[in-house]
């Protein structure tokens, strides 16, 4: 399974881990970084300050292991 860790970037206090969430859209092309982060806009709020958050996309297998690629900015 794919999900998204969600990071907030504070200019003193660092990197905030702010959560998961799965992706759960079946059509691929639908998938782009702006939409990742759309999803992460809305779902904490407009007007959160999020201008700073950025996600790692993950893989969850069967086992409950994780891979952790590179974050996107």
């Amino acid at each position: 399974m794919v999900a998204y860790e969600y990071y907030w970037k504070h200019e003193t206090e660092g990197v905030h881990f702010i959560g998961i969430m799965p992706e759960r859209r079946g059509k691929s092309e639908r998938i782009t970084g702006e939409s990742i982060l759309n999803l992460g806009k809305i779902t904490l709020g407009e007007h959160a300050g999020l201008s700073n958050l950025f996600f790692a996309q993950i893989t969850i297998d069967e086992t409950g292991v994780t891979a952790y690629p590179n974050p996107s900015f």
